[in-house]
């Protein structure tokens, strides 16, 4: 599908689509289990946050909050790599004598959705690659990680692993970690067939979070020969503006804007995803992310907040998200029953924008969120990924839609 084509809408959608609009509501909330039966057609792929249990008040979320018939996969984040082996994070990540553990309590909801996949993520931003690298350096820790990897997942009841380096061949990672993330993928592929083999057991799946610049893109991963390998992976097509810029910029724009020029041409979903299929990504490995939060930027004048607006650095934090530039679906919902927030839906990226007071947004919610979903399925891609599961409203008391809107919604799309 060419980029500057859209999917076609709804109906009901196409009047939404104006500037200003608000945003569209759903008039049901599936009940828990509804979807458990749905097309396992697509991955449903929900990333779950193991800080997330830090939040204040309301928007504090434990393994007790996950609704698992809203996903096919869930991936636990994060493990970490530390002495060339991978180890928990968070205190209460493994069980212990007195108390069960966060992994454990996640591992049970396969208990009310047996069809439930639960993975573990390894890695992820705040990880660095230093300790990764020094992993991937030699064969020889490369098969100790590998190894010692397969006994730390099968003693927790894991159904796979989710590598989330960020990113190889940058960050200081050297450019050599390009070839060795492949020869480190290969080898977790051949050693979960070998077990599972050995064990009569069921394979550990394999998956990768991978970056979606070109340039992150080239650097760090052997396209086609990391996709022979894995079971499918995870597009991380959001982070492509924020306030590390000069200017405002869309977060997870669908595609780029018709006056884009040089690099920013490149920085949508659909160039994204077409980068990795044109260099040997099989579409139906694809799994297509889609954030649940926004990236904010604070205004350097209130009353000029069109895209490339100038801006003076990230938004402030907020109250459950407390990080400057990024804030939870469910804060955006906030703003807007404020009445202080104006909403502008940009047509060419078919993707929201928010202003509130000298600050401005860009965030999905259902309207582009449909739009890219029917996106994927027109484009025959592999299902829809979210980064993450506890940014959406899952209490529903923030947006009144009732619980996780926006992940009913993305399930909505899909046949059943």
């Amino acid at each position: 599908m060419r980029a500057d084509v859209a999917p076609p809408l709804p109906a009901e959608m196409k009047a939404a689509e104006e500037t200003e609009a608000p945003e569209l509501t759903t008039t049901t909330t599936p009940v828990l289990g509804e979807v458990i039966g749905r097309s396992p057609t697509y991955k449903r792929v929900c990333y779950f946050t193991n800080w997330a249990q830090y939040r204040p008040d309301e928007g504090k979320f434990t393994p007790d909050n996950i609704d698992p018939s809203l996903c096919t996969h869930i991936i636990y984040a994060f493990a970490i790599v530390k002495d060339k082996t991978m180890k928990p994070f968070e205190w209460n990540d493994d069980k212990t004598e007195y108390s069960e553990g966060m992994y454990q309590k996640v591992i049970a909801l396969k208990k009310i959705n047996p069809e439930l996949h639960v993975m573990l993520a390894v890695g992820g931003w705040n990880a660095g690659m230093n300790e990764t690298t020094l992993m991937l350096s030699t064969r020889q820790t490369r098969a100790d990680f590998i190894r010692t990897t397969i006994v730390f997942l099968r003693e927790r009841h894991f159904d796979g692993l989710d590598l989330d380096f960020e990113y190889p061949g940058s960050r200081g990672s050297p450019p050599e970690d390009k070839v060795r993330f492949s020869e480190l993928i290969q080898g977790f592929a051949t050693e979960f067939k070998r077990e599972a083999l050995a064990t009569n057991r069921p394979r550990l799946l394999l998956s990768a979070a991978v970056g979606a610049g070109p340039k992150t893109i080239e650097r760090g991963y052997e396209v086609a020969r990391i996709s022979r390998y894995l079971d499918f992976i995870n597009l991380m097509a959001y982070d492509l503006h924020g306030a590390w810029e000069n200017t405002t910029g869309h977060n997870a724009p669908l595609y780029a804007r018709n006056d884009a020029v040089g690099y920013d041409k490149q920085l949508s979903l659909d160039y994204a995803a077409r980068f990795w299929v044109e260099h040997g990504a099989p579409k139906r490995k694809l799994v297509i992310g889609m954030p649940l939060y926004a990236r904010g930027f604070t205004l350097r004048k209130a009353n000029q907040y069109a895209l490339g607006a100038p801006i003076t650095g990230a938004s402030p934090p907020y109250k459950y998200t407390r990080e400057p530039g990024f804030i939870a679906s469910y804060e955006i919902c906030q703003m807007l029953s404020s009445g202080k927030a104006i909403r502008v839906w940009d047509f060419e990226q078919k993707v929201p924008y928010l202003k509130y007071n000298d600050e401005w947004f860009g965030y999905d919610d259902i309207q582009s969120l449909t739009y890219k979903v029917l996106w994927m399925m027109d484009g025959g891609y592999g299902g829809w990924m979210v980064w993450t599961i506890d940014m959406d409203d899952f209490s529903g008391k923030f947006c009144k839609r009732g619980t996780f809107p926006l992940l009913h919604a993305l399930n909505s799309m899909l046949p059943v």
